[in-house]
């Protein structure tokens, strides 16, 4: 147990890990808004992979370090500080408000959440949940300990308030596009119970904001009375949160709702920057050489023949 207590905290969201589970993660909870980190120095598996081929949106395949650029650029385009520096430890402050993460490279920040992304091991965690949180088993007659994938429940939520895990988890770590999907629920959980910390009631509090074209605002869901009849529709009825407030979170949560609204040409702006992104990311260098012309014409000639003999 560290002793210091924070008056505030250096992040949000600390995120150990930047593959697939813990990018994932972040940029959900950075999205909304929450400060998060996100710390990657490790022993990842996938940058072992020698090509990977069974990541949806990719056809061929991507080689992994154009992988990782993309998440990591995505991961920052959301909001998330990228640290190059390996998490060493995890304890909470004395007053249990907080908790405290120290790296390889001398750093100690706080956060009010921390979301344990690295495949490599969940050593650092020790000091929160001692060997509660590792498995032992014998391995040729050799005793190895690992951490307990089953340590947290399917939604990454642990014993420990505010701790997640989104990897190791067992053969939802094993593939890239798993562990990214893994990563979205674990972030989506960490944002649900953010909300319930607000107050929000059951029936909403999971509901995560997402951009909607304005087709999805005619008639009468283009006002606010009828988003109000589907809140007090859908929060659960058990909820001990006071009118007063139940109202401010109702009209905060249709303004995020309504602040999501895109229209059709900023949906083609969108469209436009994200092409450009990728571009920018993998460098355009880089883009043209895997774009040679002449292959593309003898792709494109070969097409139209073979189109011609099949008429």
């Amino acid at each position: 147990m560290v002793d210091d207590a924070f008056g505030s905290t250096d992040f949000d969201v600390v995120v150990v890990g930047g593959g697939p589970s813990g990018c994932s993660a972040g940029v959900f909870t950075a999205m909304y808004g929450l400060e998060t980190g996100i710390f990657d120095r490790g022993n990842a598996a996938l940058r072992r992979c020698a090509h990977l081929e069974n990541y949806l949106g990719f056809p061929a395949g991507i080689d992994i370090k154009a992988f990782y650029d993309l998440m990591h650029a995505h991961a920052e385009e959301a909001g998330c500080d990228i640290v190059s520096d390996m998490v060493e430890s995890v304890d909470r402050t004395e007053d249990d408000s907080a908790f405290v993460v120290e790296t390889q490279d001398g750093r100690r920040v706080s956060a009010k959440k921390v979301v344990a992304a690295a495949w490599y091991d969940g050593e650092y965690l020790r000091p929160l949940g001692r060997d509660a949180m590792f498995e032992h088993h014998d391995h040729h007659g050799e005793e190895h300990e690992h951490f307990d994938p089953e340590y947290s429940d399917e939604d990454g939520r642990t014993p420990i308030d505010g701790l997640y895990v989104a990897s190791p988890s067992g053969q939802r770590s094993v593939q890239a596009i798993v562990a990214a999907g893994q990563g979205a629920h674990v972030g989506r959980c960490v944002l649900e119970d953010h909300r319930h910390e607000q107050g929000y009631p059951g029936g909403v509090a999971e509901h995560y904001d997402w951009l909607r074209p304005d087709a999805e605002f005619s008639g009468e869901w283009g006002g606010r009375d009828r988003w109000r009849e589907w809140f007090e529709n859908e929060a659960e009825d058990d909820h001990d949160v006071d009118e007063e407030r139940f109202v401010e979170l109702r009209e905060q949560y249709i303004d995020r709702v309504f602040e999501a609204r895109v229209s059709d040409t900023a949906v083609e702006e969108r469209s436009e920057r994200g092409l450009r992104r990728l571009v920018e990311t993998l460098g355009t260098d880089r883009v043209l050489d895997a774009l040679d012309t002449r292959k593309i014409v003898e792709y494109v000639e070969g097409e139209e023949s073979s189109n011609l003999d099949s008429t």
